[in-house]
């Protein structure tokens, strides 16, 4: 077995844990940048392979939101956000979906099966390491962003995202 493999196991053994013991501490980032201009600088691929440069969701509301095909709580949150996409979507809200994944076709199967209908991307090697540019320092999973329109961030959420999050930061977010 390979070095680069070993370690993808181990670190995706290591997230799930901290996963679990994440679930309970709420908000994170108290240190972080306040805008999101790490997130609006990347480029990754979508579940269908091709390059999607996160620049174009720039000016638009958004959640973001980090998952994993292996965490469980992750998997918790889709109908919700998928309810907020379709519930906000005229009044020009993204639900962003970023997957800490490798493979194209194993997460465009996934969403088909979870009914996700908001974009999604694969962070692939860049995931960790924008989380914790973003405020999650301890690489959580779940971990969602609400971005304003100005590319600042209003909300840091570690453990599932619910409608009561997002309530908090409506009135802000959108007009």
């Amino acid at each position: 077995m390979d070095f680069s493999r070993s370690y993808q196991r181990f670190l995706k053994r290591l997230v799930t844990a901290l996963c679990a013991f994440g679930l309970g501490f709420g908000v994170s980032g108290a240190r972080a940048a306040d805008s999101a201009t790490a997130l609006f600088a990347a480029t990754m691929i979508d579940a269908q392979g091709e390059a999607t440069e996160l620049s174009r969701f720039r000016g638009q509301a958004l959640i973001v939101n980090f998952w994993a095909r292996w965490c469980v709580p992750c998997r918790a949150e889709f109908p919700e956000l998928t309810a907020l996409q379709e519930k906000y979507a005229g009044q020009k809200l993204v639900v962003l979906g970023i997957a800490l994944e490798e493979d194209p076709a194993k997460v465009r199967e996934f969403l088909t099966a979870y009914g996700v209908k908001y974009p999604v991307v694969l962070a692939r090697e860049q995931g960790i390491p924008l989380m914790q540019t973003l405020g999650n320092t301890e690489a959580f999973l779940p971990f969602t962003l609400i971005v304003d329109r100005n590319g600042d961030i209003l909300l840091r959420k570690r453990g599932p995202f619910t409608q009561k999050d997002f309530q908090t930061v409506v009135g802000r977010l959108l007009p």
